[in-house]
């Protein structure tokens, strides 16, 4: 049972709308470190911004997709390399593409949002709605 006397938190106050361009920015960049960061940002904020709302779920729907993609390929090319008796591991580079393009989408998600525009990236499952 709750004391009714026990004073309850208050509500988080919503974000302005500079702050709600810089979170909503910062979930995009935050993709260069992995998912964490856009996971985080979503969590924190979601209720607080609408922009930042919009823009976490869709920076962390692309961090899932690359997750997935990175461990569908560390798969195959491990797979690969028992069937092939070590010649699939010549393949191993690949493991590193979803990384790389993470990088890149991600700075390019950055310097749209950062200007108060809306960013889709050209490939993610919708996972988060």
């Amino acid at each position: 049972m709750t004391d009714p006397n026990t004073p309850q938190p208050a509500a988080a106050a919503p974000l302005s709308h500079e702050q709600d361009v810089q979170w909503a920015s910062f979930a995009h960049l935050g993709g260069i470190l992995g998912i964490l960061p856009s996971l985080i940002i979503w969590l924190v904020f979601k209720d607080r911004g609408s922009f930042t709302n919009t823009e976490a779920k869709e920076a962390l729907n692309f961090q899932i997709t690359l997750t997935i993609a990175t461990v569908a390929l560390w798969i195959a090319v491990t797979v690969l390399t028992i069937v092939t008796f070590g010649i699939g591991a010549v393949l191993g580079f690949l493991t590193y593409v979803p990384w790389i393009l993470g990088v890149v989408f991600s700075i390019i998600a950055f310097l749209q949002v950062k200007d108060g525009r809306h960013y889709r990236y050209p490939f993610a499952l919708r996972l988060i709605k």
